[in-house]
């Protein structure tokens, strides 16, 4: 069973249904208990960086999530989610993240062309980097997925396993061991989408 997190910010039922349409079976949780008990654990997210973290702070979800990240679980971070798996966003003002990858989370505008809109929003081609990763197994160079998003990892170039170019190449995808991050949402993703929450799925516990 996979466990998606609600902690009141994310796209949890589109989620649950990209999920299941690859015979995945997903149980939506605001409970920390329920964690422990999930094979795998994915964490959405839409939103503002400061809220987020609060309400993992404050349910206790967020200490849930990093004790089982450090206990080996599979851990998958979504758009938001990915972001909160960073040490700090600067997304109005300075935030303390998750730090379970290495890395801050810093403003599109300060490496994209001033004409391009913000946020950034739709389809973008992966292009993967010398660092192969099992979410990807079943993509291939070049498939295009669907951003959403004004801020990106930034200062974690060794975790990055795919980037997108919007005027600047930025950060698609990191991990860090057992922990990934899609900056992209894989349910908005049509097929290709299926087969990275596929590739997260088939991941070895």
């Amino acid at each position: 069973m996979i466990a998606i997190v609600d902690y009141g910010v994310g796209n949890l039922f589109s989620l649950q249904s990209s999920l299941a349409a690859i015979g995945a079976p997903a149980q939506v949780t605001d409970d920390p208990k329920a964690l422990g008990a999930a094979e795998k654990i994915i964490l959405p997210g839409v939103g503002a960086f400061e809220d987020a973290a609060r309400r993992l702070r404050e349910s206790g979800l967020g200490d849930a999530v990093c004790e089982q990240a450090k206990a080996g679980k599979p851990l998958l971070g979504i758009c938001l989610g990915m972001q909160l798996l960073f040490e700090r966003s600067f997304e109005f003002g300075e935030h303390e993240g998750l730090g379970l990858i290495p890395g801050n989370v810093r403003p599109i505008a300060e490496v994209i062309p001033p004409q391009l809109k913000i946020p950034h929003i739709g389809w973008n081609a992966l292009h993967f980097t010398s660092r192969s990763s099992a979410l990807f197994r079943f993509l291939r160079e070049g498939e295009c997925v669907y951003f959403v998003h004004s801020y990106y990892a930034a200062d974690c170039k060794p975790y990055v396993t795919a980037n997108a170019e919007y005027g600047a190449m930025l950060t698609a995808a990191a991990e860090n061991g057992n922990v990934f991050g899609t900056q992209f949402h894989p349910e908005k993703s049509g097929d290709a989408g299926l087969r990275i929450l596929r590739g997260f799925c088939e991941l070895e516990v």
